[in-house]
């Protein structure tokens, strides 16, 4: 039996940047994933994450972006890697969408720099785009996208160079708590610790059976396609893209490496599945999803499907996240669901993470994650 100050469940994205945060901080921290770390089965692996400063789900976020991107750069300098890349976003819809009211809203709360444009002037500005007469567009130039697996592998070695251990191929089979702490049991080990922080995404209820949060795990998929027009696509001509359109919210980013133009749609289905037992195969109907949007907005990108793939959604009724000590049992944090829009927010969630466990002054208002909402 093994003594830490911390368990971190989970080495996603949230668990991995938690991790960095306490070991930092001298904490004696232990973290442990079922799977390698970068794995897809989860929420967390790939290539590229989107990273936008304005924000529709609600304008409440948008403090907690201007410090997560300060984070970001600041794992660069730490980590010596490129993870950030900023590109510019576009946001299009109808202009009394969810979208594109949703993102102006965040940007007159916090006066942040945008271009609005008309559908002539963004069909102009960048060619690719076929969208209709009555279509606005949002330009915000701080938005990009992250290097998803390779933020997490640099979130990974800067906690083990200051000390935290990492097990990756242990499954957590239950969490005991007491007055004084936790024990982890896995399949190799019972470990005890001050603290435990779940992050473990889809696999949160059953690590968690106390958790009283009505969750659903969604599976979705996203395609590499080979365009037609590859120069339309280029990062100079094209930046990553969030639409609203009859065929529902699709999002994708400029031309990789490969030459090949990644495209998904958000909340591409509704079915709840089980993490362990869910169909990854993408399918005909899967990609049929990603391309109606295609054939009406982005013609030129409807070409060749290379490769595609699923990840999986946690997702609360009300879209926000859950970042909460589990009510009743002081030593448990949980960290996440995300409802699929959390990887861009995870080194500020690893503070805030911190800041729980250490039981700190909150520096950041996180109310709207609790779990008291779910009472």
């Amino acid at each position: 039996m093994s003594s830490f100050d911390v368990v971190v469940c989970g080495l996603g994205v949230m668990g991995s940047a938690a991790l960095r945060e306490l070991s930092r901080r001298g904490l004696r921290v232990l973290g442990i994933d079922r799977f390698a770390p970068g794995h897809d089965r989860g929420s967390s692996h790939g290539a590229t994450r989107v990273i936008r400063l304005d924000y529709f789900e609600h304008p409440s976020y948008v403090p907690l972006l201007r410090r997560t991107y300060e984070l970001w750069h600041e794992l660069e300098q730490s980590s010596d890697q490129k993870l950030i890349h900023i590109t510019g976003i576009v946001e299009i819809g109808a202009p009394d969408g969810m979208l594109i009211t949703g993102v102006l809203a965040s940007i007159r709360q916090h006066s942040l720099r945008h271009e609005l444009l008309n559908a002539e002037d963004l069909m102009r500005r960048y060619p690719a785009f076929h969208i209709p007469p009555q279509y606005q567009a949002v330009v915000q130039p701080d938005g990009g996208f992250l290097a998803a697996e390779p933020s997490i592998h640099a979130m990974l070695a800067l906690a083990k160079a200051a000390g935290a251990e990492i097990r990756s191929g242990e499954t957590i089979r239950a969490i005991e708590t007491s007055s004084t702490g936790v024990r982890i049991i896995s399949d190799r080990a019972r470990i005890d610790a001050g603290s435990a922080v779940i992050a473990v995404g889809p696999w949160i209820k059953s690590i968690l059976p106390e958790l009283k949060a009505p969750l659903r795990v969604t599976r979705q998929a996203m395609a590499w396609f080979s365009p037609r027009e590859p120069a339309l696509f280029q990062s100079e001509h094209f930046p990553v893209f969030l639409m609203e359109s009859h065929h529902g919210m699709h999002y994708g980013f400029p031309l990789d490496g490969d030459g090949l133009i990644k495209v998904a749609k958000h909340h591409h289905g509704d079915e709840t599945v089980g993490p362990d037992a869910c169909d990854r195969a993408v399918s005909i109907a899967d990609e049929n999803l990603i391309r109606s949007a295609l054939a009406d907005h982005l013609p030129d990108a409807n070409g060749r499907r290379v490769k595609a793939t699923t990840c999986l959604y946690t997702v609360t009724p009300d879209g926000d996240f859950i970042v909460d000590s589990l009510p009743g049992y002081p030593h448990v944090v949980v960290a996440s669901p995300c409802s699929g829009h959390g990887f861009k927010f995870a080194p500020v969630i690893g503070e805030i993470l911190a800041d729980l466990v250490t039981r700190c002054e909150p520096r950041h208002e996180i109310g709207r994650f609790s779990l008291k909402r779910f009472a």
